[in-house]
């Protein structure tokens, strides 16, 4: 569904993304590892248009959509839950979630405004409350729930469980395993390492701005010394 051909990407005279081949095949979840500014942010900003690379492709369906801008990246079914959530703060629950609202490309409309409250019935509570009134993890449930109400083909996730209670964490890994379960495909950015790869069926490792380590999540568990070695602090 979405594959990325030899990227390069740079932030004024920094090399930051250095030949970066990748793929998210339909309906698979595929894991994106790698410490701290390794540049898995700046590949996610590059495939959704963000940032313009300065050579390599990016590929949805066989398509070159290299540079694309951000909203007709979104037309093409990818739904994105950007590090720092991204929520209006100056709308309510309700209308983050409708503003949003939108069949998918192939028509379906999935996940309806009913759905996504069922998922995340604290925010059945807070329909009325501003963003900015929500704690951060309601704001991260508003954000995952948003992109959902596009019907999206494909959801980027980059650090979904950042900074938020244990008790939130794991709701949010139930929500991403319901997602990966209806069949949309899933890239996923976490620093827990270990629950991506059960999360996912793929995984590729960055280490400054190259893919080090790729491979089925299962194979990559397997080898926590290699695992440890790139991701280790």
């Amino acid at each position: 569904m979405l594959s990325i051909r030899d990227l390069n990407t740079y932030y004024g005279d920094s090399h930051i993304l250095r030949g970066v081949d990748a793929q998210v095949p339909a309906a698979c979840a595929v894991g994106l590892l790698g410490r701290n500014g390794m540049g898995k942010t700046t590949l996610i900003r590059s495939l959704m248009g963000y940032v313009r690379p300065a050579s390599g492709q990016v590929l949805a369906d066989g398509r070159d959509v290299t540079g694309w801008a951000p909203e007709k990246m979104a037309r093409l079914g990818i739904g994105y839950v950007p590090e720092g959530r991204g929520i209006f703060p100056n709308l309510s629950v309700r209308e983050n979630l409708v503003m949003a609202a939108r069949p998918g490309i192939d028509g379906s409309r999935a996940w309806t405004f009913e759905r996504v409250m069922a998922t995340f019935p604290r925010l059945s509570e807070r329909l009325s409350h501003g963003g900015q009134q929500l704690s951060g993890g309601e704001q991260q449930m508003l954000s995952i729930g948003r992109a959902l109400m596009t019907n999206p083909r494909l959801m980027i996730l980059d650090e979904a469980t950042e900074g938020l209670a244990p008790l939130i964490v794991a709701e949010i890994w139930r929500v991403i395993a319901e997602i990966r379960a209806s069949g949309i495909a899933t890239l996923i950015v976490d620093r827990d390492w270990h629950k991506v790869l059960h999360h996912t069926d793929q995984a590729v490792v960055m280490e400054k701005g190259r893919i080090v380590l790729a491979g089925a999540s299962a194979e990559l568990l397997a080898q926590p010394d290699a695992l440890a070695q790139r991701l280790g602090v």
